[in-house]
């Protein structure tokens, strides 16, 4: 974040110079998106570490420093709200400072900061996971169900292979591989072009479209265009040459898998469940559920509780046999039966099971 930091005060201070006002503002609220909803997300365990360790210091002066520099940047976009924050974060704290936003400099960016070949490879997390959500969306896969595997088929690399590990974190899922050879999980649908094929081949466009749509090599013939080739057959003893522009394309998923593409990657899901990967599921479920069930009756983030419950079927099997659960929650005690505290008929995966929380 720090080298995304200094990119973007790179970034915004040489729009203003050229009076690109549009632009500049485009770019603060991208960045601000992306601090909130993937960087301060991600490192919320840093943040509720509950010792003052090394690196929970370092996740906070971190956050400080890219909230001071942000509201230092804003200041001329959103003069009050960058107010509002330099007197919560600095003006009340350190004398020496200027007692306004508006009297400090404008930020300059160290470009010693800047790690090009980090920024990419976090951007390819981003546009990876961002793909990844929308094949489940589109498979009607809740997140917290895990799967065992996600495929990136990609020309692209990441320098650091351990940042998969990220994608495989943020869309539940065991292993996250690039690949190359998609015929696994994908093929295609073909259609002719009306535009550009009916002017050539217009006697021929049925029997193109009938080629298109009985032929096996589907993923070979959009291989062959979109490398800027050219494809051709006969129909009634009739060359037909097709390019890119000659084909509609649309990708189809195998029937166990779920992809969504754009551009230059395409994301895959093994959505094949296995037993174990449902009893995840459902501990994920029950988990979620307890913790609302926290807070609703008013219990501290560091309150102990005891559970009961009530019920029959493949969720209380999961409740009494993962111990994730109680350790998620916070639980000390799980004992079948219900008790006085406060309680809730829970729908898990369409089984019903009464749970019953109270502090120890």
């Amino acid at each position: 974040v720090l080298s995304k930091l200094n990119t973007f005060v790179d970034k915004v201070d040489k729009y203003l110079d050229s009076y690109k006002i549009t632009e500049s503002a485009r770019d603060i609220a991208e960045f601000v998106d992306e601090l909130s909803n993937w960087y301060v997300r991600r490192g919320r365990e840093r943040y509720w570490a509950s010792d003052m360790t090394d690196d929970k210091v370092a996740a906070y002066t971190t956050l400080y420093t890219v909230l001071v520099t942000l509201a230092k940047v804003i200041a001329p976009f959103t003069p009050f709200m960058a107010e509002n924050i330099y007197q919560n974060l600095v003006a009340g704290f350190f004398k020496d400072a200027p007692e306004s936003v508006h009297l400090c400099e404008f930020p300059v960016a160290d470009m010693s900061m800047v790690d090009s070949d980090l920024e990419n490879d976090m951007q390819f997390v981003l546009d990876a996971v961002q793909l990844g959500r929308a094949a489940r969306n589109k498979a009607n896969i809740k997140n917290r169900q895990p799967l065992s595997e996600v495929y990136i088929l990609t020309e692209k690399s990441v320098n650091d292979v351990n940042m998969l590990d990220l994608v495989a974190d943020e869309l539940n899922v065991g292993k996250c591989m690039i690949v190359k050879d998609k015929s696994k999980f994908m093929t295609y649908e073909l259609k002719p072009q009306l535009k550009t094929l009916g002017p050539k081949y217009g006697k021929q466009l049925g029997g193109i479209r009938q080629f298109l749509v009985a032929c096996n090599n589907a993923s070979e013939i959009v291989d062959c265009v979109n490398d800027g080739g050219v494809y051709k057959f006969e129909v009634d003893g009739v060359s037909v040459e097709l390019g890119k522009d000659d084909l509609l394309i649309t990708p189809i998923n195998k029937s166990g898998y779920a992809l969504e593409s754009d551009v230059s990657m395409s994301v895959v899901l093994d959505t094949n469940l296995t037993q174990d990967l449902i009893n995840a599921g459902i501990a994920r479920e029950l988990t979620s559920k307890i913790q609302t069930m926290r807070k609703e009756a008013g219990f501290e983030v560091v309150d102990h509780i005891k559970i009961g419950y009530k019920g029959a079927g493949k969720c209380v099997e999961v409740l009494k046999a993962d111990k994730s659960i109680c350790d998620g929650v916070l639980c000390d005690a799980l004992t079948e039966g219900l008790f006085d505290g406060y309680s809730k008929e829970l729908d898990i995966n369409g089984e019903s099971v009464t749970i019953v929380v109270a502090k120890v």
